[in-house]
């Protein structure tokens, strides 16, 4: 087996070691080798991507459509999100200059952070939160400012982040929201969102939205965007894994305005070409044809959160009130102390269901841990029964 050369071996790029692995994905490994255990760690949907956008995609390979596709994305796909972001949250991006289509919602924040951050510059990001931003954003030479929401019900208030631009935040160039939350389930309101607006406004910032989950949103909540109050600012990302089961489809895109578009679509060619020609094909069948697909999900999961929304109340869980994706990010019962990471431990060794620990999120994720209700119905009855069991016999 070959070996790096030693006159090599001190050329690597050295910011990389200030990057650290998925502690979330490092965990879901760990407890996967537990035998018969139910894991709730990962936001991996059970359900199936809709036979209909399964079977565009086969048709589409067996029309030999193999060759390179346009570096944006295939014209019928960038129509096809600019309609589905008119019809839902109004506001009109033209698919020819203000679109890209991007390998997963993970390819599209590479390509923003790309984009638009130099280094030394700062980046506003609430938590708890995604852990991959931090690691993305330090790879641009940039720095994470982290904002703990947790004693505002884990939602960024305007006065806080107008607090943080004062203080710490003084000169940051962005702000990254994602809505609804990951880990948390926190959906943001119109109001909210309006005042946070005028702030960004005001400090003449980038705003990036994650609105990855923007179709699970559950009961009277509604989900918005800062595309519909400051469109000339925000940067959004979304994309097709959550809502029509395609996380492995790996199919994410960007709407902004033309004149950074200019910059994402050169990145995006400069690290993937193009993106998979059926997996567009299936994207355009998905928005275009599925729009109910995204409604039977939701209320599958929807059933799944009031279920476990009890479950877990009744067992003296506290919860972060979650609105939308398919998280429940619950606070660990006083008699358990508040080690997060213990406690996530113990659950898995003791009474085999893995949840991921609140601390992997960043600040205010501490003595919480994030369980994911996309398991299928009947793995959750079961990883509830057998909480119970283990919270009951402490």
């Amino acid at each position: 087996m070959p070996k790096l050369a030693n006159d090599l071996s001190m050329t690597l790029n050295t910011r990389l070691n200030s990057l650290s692995p998925s502690k979330i994905r490092a965990f879901d490994v760990k407890v996967s080798q537990i035998p018969g255990i139910i894991k709730l760690t990962i936001g991996e949907p059970d359900l199936n991507t809709p036979e209909h956008v399964q079977e565009a995609a086969i048709k589409d390979i067996k029309a030999n459509d193999s060759h390179y596709a346009p570096q944006a994305g295939k014209p019928e796909l960038l129509e096809a999100i600019s309609d589905y972001l008119k019809r839902s949250i109004n506001v009109d991006y033209d698919p020819e200059t203000e679109v890209c289509v991007t390998v997963g919602a993970t390819g599209a924040l590479n390509n923003v952070f790309m984009s638009i951050l130099n280094p030394g510059d700062k980046v506003l990001v609430p938590t708890p939160v995604w852990g991959l931003y931090f690691q993305l954003i330090k790879l641009t030479g940039a720095t994470p400012i982290e904002i703990d929401t947790s004693k505002d019900g884990f939602i960024l208030t305007p006065k806080h982040l107008e607090e943080v631009l004062n203080n710490e935040g003084k000169g940051a160039k962005a702000i990254i929201l994602t809505d609804p939350s990951n880990p948390t389930g926190r959906v943001y309101s119109e109001k909210t969102l309006q005042g946070l607006a005028q702030v960004i406004i005001k400090y003449q910032l980038f705003s990036i939205t994650d609105e990855i989950y923007a179709e699970l949103v559950y009961g009277e909540n509604t989900h918005h965007s800062l595309s519909e109050y400051i469109p000339e600012r925000n940067i959004l990302i979304s994309g097709l894994s959550k809502s029509y089961a395609m996380t492995g489809w790996r199919l994410g895109y960007i709407a902004a305005p033309a004149e950074i578009m200019k910059s994402i679509r050169k990145i995006n060619a400069f690290l993937v070409t193009s993106v998979t020609d059926n997996v567009q094909a299936a994207a355009i069948e998905a928005l275009n044809n599925g729009k109910n697909d995204p409604l039977e999900s939701r209320k599958i999961y929807e059933d799944r959160l009031v279920f476990m929304k009890k479950g877990l109340e009744d067992l003296g869980f506290e919860l972060s009130t979650p609105q939308g994706a398919f998280y429940i990010f619950a606070k660990i019962p006083d008699e358990f102390g508040q080690d997060d990471e213990a406690f996530a431990n113990e659950l898995a060794s003791k009474a085999k269901v893995g949840v991921t620990p609140g601390r992997y999120f960043g600040k205010g994720g501490e003595g919480y841990v994030r369980l994911s209700y996309a398991s299928s119905t009947d793995e959750l009855k079961e990883a509830l029964a057998r909480i119970a069991k283990f919270v009951n016999n402490i």
